[in-house]
């Protein structure tokens, strides 16, 4: 069996491919440039608009876990550009190549398309998956933290350095990379319980955390215990104006991003979790905090 994957050279992608390795399970994966490093994956160089990349990404595959899409931006139109377009070009391929099973990584923040331009390209990518006629599951994760990531580094610099600002109030999900993946691997036979099924997979923990224990507990996996002020919304639009300013295209916090980090509810839906007979998060949060630290550490990113 071979599975197709979008995003290979991502955080989660990686993840998968490490996943994968373990499991012995052959991947074939889309990637704008193929790394010097293989790893055993059969690499595909082109992009999600390069239809002959994709057309070659999908022969005679079994199945596709659609990764790959544009996490924060300046434009919307990159948005909509990469998670529209390019989820309804893999879509289009995987019709035409006969690939009927279809595993796609969303985001909770489709959830709430109001709030951000991210959170609507999302949700414009599922009503094309759900439209599609193909035999289909639409995974929602929360926040995804492990090593590699790149998107989370920044709250673990702040505790490093005591002061983890926060949104004024709410509580937030959150997933182990290594939990996502393994549900990302389960999903792709599809089935009873999960064909057109939509899921917000966690690390378990009921309510999600509150945005001072969140804080608090990456503090601890790096060894502090820091101080976390609560910013209101002008105070957060200016941060990431200043970010824009300083970071330009590198920008963590942009504008489109305080829209949805303002919303104080973005904790997974108990009704949505995968079937526990299919999966459950096994990595306990601080130690998936700590390790992750002391991945970054290692690496000379913290």
């Amino acid at each position: 069996m071979t599975i197709a994957i979008t995003g290979g050279t991502g955080f989660v992608g990686q993840a998968l491919i490490d996943l994968a390795e373990r499991r012995k399970v052959a991947l074939r994966s889309l990637a704008r440039s193929v790394p010097k490093d293989r790893r055993g994956v059969d690499w595909v160089e082109g992009d999600l608009g390069n239809r002959d990349a994709l057309r070659r990404l999908l022969a005679q595959a079994e199945a596709v876990i659609h990764i790959a899409g544009q996490v924060r931006a300046t434009d919307p139109a990159e948005f909509e550009q990469a998670n529209v377009a390019g989820t309804l070009n893999v879509v289009e391929a995987a019709i035409d190549a006969g690939v009927s099973r279809f595993v796609f990584v969303s985001s909770l923040a489709a959830r709430e398309p109001q709030l951000s331009a991210y959170g609507a390209s999302k949700l414009r990518a599922e009503r094309i998956v759900k439209a599609s006629g193909l035999d289909w599951t639409i995974v929602r994760p929360p926040a995804i933290y492990g090593p590699r990531d790149r998107e989370m580094l920044d709250l673990f610099e702040m505790a490093r350095l005591r002061v983890v600002p926060m949104p004024k109030r709410g509580s937030a999900s959150i997933v182990h990379v290594g939990d996502l993946v393994r549900l990302l691997l389960e999903l792709h036979e599809g089935g009873e319980g999960v064909t057109s099924q939509m899921f917000e997979p966690d690390d378990g923990r009921p309510g999600g955390w509150e945005h001072r224990a969140l804080a608090k507990a990456i503090g601890a996996a790096v060894g502090t215990n820091p101080l976390v002020p609560r910013l209101p919304a002008p105070v957060m639009r200016l941060a990431a104006w200043m970010d824009s300013l300083l970071r330009r295209g590198d920008a963590k916090l942009t504008p489109d991003r305080v829209g949805y980090m303002m919303h104080p509810d973005w904790v997974s839906d108990p009704a949505r979790r995968p079937p526990e007979a299919l999966w459950r998060p096994v990595i306990p949060t601080p130690e998936g905090l700590a390790a992750t630290a002391l991945w970054y550490r290692r690496n000379e990113w913290l």
